[in-house]
């Protein structure tokens, strides 16, 4: 006699049906999102949503990401490796501009 134990299936369907729903969803939700940040609508949204935010932090006195140079006082490690890699980039920007191949 064969036994099949479905409390531990349904636990193991019910994990893969999530995972699976899970990343579905992001990859629609992202496609959206990218769809109607372009539409007139998405503009005034997102617009909209940065007054509010900007309003917001105005009136409870919340400063976002204060003046660049305390900033970099506070956290002078951080701010070395940032520079540092702006540094990298920027070269590396100029070297792919002289390198570019434009097929001639």
């Amino acid at each position: 006699m064969i036994t099949v134990n479905f409390r531990g299936l349904t636990k193991e369907f019910e994990m893969w049906f999530w995972i699976i729903s899970a990343i579905a969803g992001s990859i629609l939700g992202n496609a959206a999102d990218s769809w109607f940040a372009e539409t007139k609508l998405g503009i005034w949204f997102y617009r909209k949503v940065d007054q509010i935010s900007s309003w917001t932090a105005r009136k409870l006195n919340i400063k976002m990401l204060a003046e660049e140079e305390a900033w970099k006082k506070k956290y002078p490690n951080v701010a070395e490796k940032i520079s540092n890699l702006d540094h990298r980039l920027k070269t590396l920007e100029q070297l792919a501009i002289l390198t570019k191949d434009d097929g001639k």
